[in-house]
């Protein structure tokens, strides 16, 4: 933005932004027309530290083992000190990629760590996709229980199994 317009969003004077800027104490610089262009400053970034636990079962004949389920990961983050923030039980599919509650789950910036107990319990296929964009954005998700085997693909493969013998 240019100088002038620095100097009434910051509610100085012009003379005072053009002494700050000759100063040294503005990130800025000068056009070859002598108009003054101050950097927009860097916003601050905010580490979201809520912790959610999200449980979640296929169909509403399950409902005892989401109640078993949630109490499993109550146990677990007060094993690990958390202050758990929001407790997510959902019913539906882990093939089914409209769920309403993961959705505003996964965009809740609020939340840093969203801890499941497996894999599946979160989505069917897809996980490691999920978990490198909360890389990114400095969140994390924390398995209970992880799979031992190293290999996508016989995640992947498990999982697939595990849905078709459910049915």
């Amino acid at each position: 933005m240019r100088l002038s317009q620095y100097a009434r969003h910051m509610g100085i004077s012009y003379k005072t932004a053009f002494r700050w800027w000759k100063a040294g104490k503005l990130d800025a610089y000068q056009l070859d027309t002598g108009m003054v262009i101050v950097r927009d400053p860097e916003p601050e970034k905010s580490t979201p530290t809520g912790i959610a636990l999200y449980a979640r079962v296929s169909t509403t004949g399950q409902k005892a083992d989401l109640e078993r389920q949630v109490e499993r990961l109550k146990t677990y983050a007060a094993s690990r000190g958390y202050q758990v923030t929001k407790i997510v039980q959902e019913i539906a599919s882990g093939m089914n990629d409209s769920r309403p509650k993961l959705l505003k789950l996964l965009t809740d910036p609020q939340i840093g760590t969203i801890v499941i107990e497996h894999r599946d319990r979160l989505t069917r296929f897809g996980f490691v996709y999920i978990e490198q964009l909360f890389r990114m954005q400095d969140r994390s998700i924390e398995v209970m229980f992880p799979t031992d085997t190293q290999n996508d693909l016989v995640d992947d493969f498990i999982a697939v199994i595990a849905s078709m013998a459910s049915r």
